[in-house]
């Protein structure tokens, strides 16, 4: 696959990686779209709820450009796709599956202004995440700006949500998470062993039906194999140079 595709990070092993953070109590994890969180972190989610860890969903964009369609009717769209992101939000996490939450942005236009910001901050401030995870905005060379401005929103919220000064007419207690996560990163330090649940991520990845053919490349059963087949054996390439069968791997940042 290549490094641009959804969750997959460049290989780079640089001095310092840290591995398997402790379970956090709750975490909260934030898609600029419905399947971006699968993909990015959903083996790492999966792993925590198995544990104990009460897993949240934030999908900034409403994924009406999930198509190749033309003449596809984009609003039904909108809804097919929530369904399939609470399913997979399921799937990942069982009875830990917390809240799924959409921005409700439209596919393609996601900004990272401050009204948005205000947005995810009080998303932050109530759910109170031990553990954020969401894309690295820093990834260079990044085609897609949904991906960019949502990391943005994830990193910009998570300063203005321990102060609590910014947005005080909330009315919520400001929160500081212990450990943000980026996947997708450049430059990632933090590993994750998932060998335990590759089958969770897939089954989770699956529930987003309505891509298989835009973006698994799976419109048939023999593609939707060859796509089980490329993600256990990115997750397998990510893993091998930390001796796990398995992994994914991300920027993390413990300075919030």
């Amino acid at each position: 696959m290549a490094t641009d595709d959804p969750g997959r990070p460049a290989l780079n092993r640089p001095a310092g990686w840290t591995s398997d953070l402790p379970t956090p109590k709750v975490a909260l994890a934030v898609g600029a779209h419905p399947d971006d969180v699968e993909f990015g972190c959903g083996g790492t989610l999966a792993k925590w709820a198995q544990d104990g860890c009460t897993v949240h969903h934030l999908i900034c964009t409403d994924g009406s450009k999930g198509t190749w369609d033309v003449d596809a009717d984009t609003v039904a769209l909108v809804g097919i796709r929530q369904v399939e992101q609470r399913q997979a939000a399921r799937l990942l996490a069982g009875d830990r599956a917390g809240e799924v939450r959409f921005l409700g942005q439209v596919d393609g236009e996601l900004s990272s202004e401050l009204s948005l910001r205000e947005q995810v901050v009080s998303v932050v401030r109530q759910l109170r995440p031990d553990v954020v995870l969401g894309h690295d905005p820093w990834k260079r060379y990044r085609i897609h700006p949904d991906h960019r401005h949502a990391g943005f929103l994830t990193v910009d919220a998570i300063a203005s949500a321990r102060d609590p000064h910014a947005f005080g007419d909330q009315g919520l207690a400001a929160h500081r998470p212990a450990a943000l996560l980026l996947f997708e990163a450049d430059e990632p330090d933090h590993v994750e062993d998932i060998a335990g649940t590759v089958a969770a991520k897939l089954a989770a990845l699956e529930a987003h039906r309505s891509q298989f053919e835009s973006t698994m490349y799976a419109a048939d059963d023999t593609e939707l194999s060859a796509f089980r087949d490329r993600v256990t054996s990115r997750l397998a390439e990510l893993g091998a140079p930390h001796g796990l069968a398995a992994a994914e791997v991300f920027k993390r940042i413990d300075q919030l």
